[in-house]
């Protein structure tokens, strides 16, 4: 994945917890939906879940995060895991 794509992921991210607060749901619905389409095309096997491999390609920013999102240390993360973490990181300020 190049830089490109995973800026754009970091700002998908970001704007999908920016607009969650926001009244408009159509641009909540579309941010969505562009975080499961990433995540969909990074789960390879299709269960729903990424292990850390299938994230290094596809969603950088997990990967680099994946521990943190993992805090369960299960060896793969779900997407609600990812926003809810994304949300945390947004309200902190701490956006990696």
């Amino acid at each position: 994945m190049t830089t490109r794509h995973a800026l754009l992921l970091v700002l998908a991210t970001a704007s999908f917890t920016a607009c969650a607060q926001a009244p408009d749901a159509g641009r909540v619905e579309q941010m969505r939906s562009e975080l499961h389409k990433r995540f969909g095309a990074a789960d390879a096997n299709v269960d729903g879940r990424l292990t850390r491999d299938e994230a290094r390609g596809k969603m950088p920013w997990v990967y680099r995060n994946f521990d943190a999102i993992d805090s369960a240390h299960a060896g793969s993360v779900t997407m609600n895991q990812i926003e809810a973490y994304a949300a945390t990181q947004q309200r902190n300020g701490r956006q990696k």
